[in-house]
């Protein structure tokens, strides 16, 4: 179920289980995601609310407001509410429509807001995050990196390292036939 998830997407259904702990639940819902989610401040979904003038203190303190304290748990593995395993199938559906083959913190950050009906839904929309409006700050965030990629690709296919990418070894080992193909540069017995 975890492959296809970022190592930062990982690390938000992480901190997930521990802010449930922290708050002495025995499960993950939707609130916890968001609030590992705001822990995992350098995403982009944190990128995204910022874009959309959400900080990530107000969501906490909006979700902190209203969820009960309870004596802390100890460490366990912890199941998700249904709900939770809601966002995560949206999650999954929004990298689709996206044409991501990963699940990545945006892709989590639209599937609460899609859902909608949970604590973290009922916090997004109070503070006004709209879906529509951060599935365009996602795509427009995606696009500035695919640009920079296509940038960096030409150093890419002559051999030099580029950094940033998930596909650093790729990227300094491998040529990039697409864009040398674009170039009109591919031997076309390829």
């Amino acid at each position: 179920m975890w492959q296809r998830f970022t190592e930062r997407a990982r690390k938000v259904v992480f901190y997930a289980q521990e802010e449930a702990q922290k708050f002495g639940e025995g499960y993950v819902s939707t609130e916890h995601l968001l609030l590992g989610l705001v822990r995992e401040s350098d995403s982009v979904a944190a990128r995204v609310l910022e874009k959309l003038g959400v900080s990530l203190n107000r969501i906490r303190a909006e979700v902190e407001k209203q969820l009960p304290r309870g004596d802390a748990r100890p460490s366990q593995d912890m199941t998700l509410t249904p709900r939770a395993k809601r966002v995560i199938d949206l999650a999954y559906d929004e990298a689709r429509n996206l044409n991501n083959n990963y699940i990545g913190t945006e892709h989590l950050l639209l599937g609460l807001i899609r859902e909608g009906d949970g604590l973290a839904g009922r916090v997004l929309a109070k503070l006004g995050v709209e879906l529509e409006k951060a599935r365009r700050e996602v795509m427009a965030l995606q696009d500035n990196e695919s640009q920079t990629k296509s940038g960096t690709s030409s150093r890419a296919s002559s051999g030099s390292s580029t950094s940033g990418t998930n596909t650093q070894t790729l990227d300094e080992f491998g040529r990039d036939l697409t864009e040398l193909a674009r170039e009109g540069r591919l031997d076309p017995v390829v």
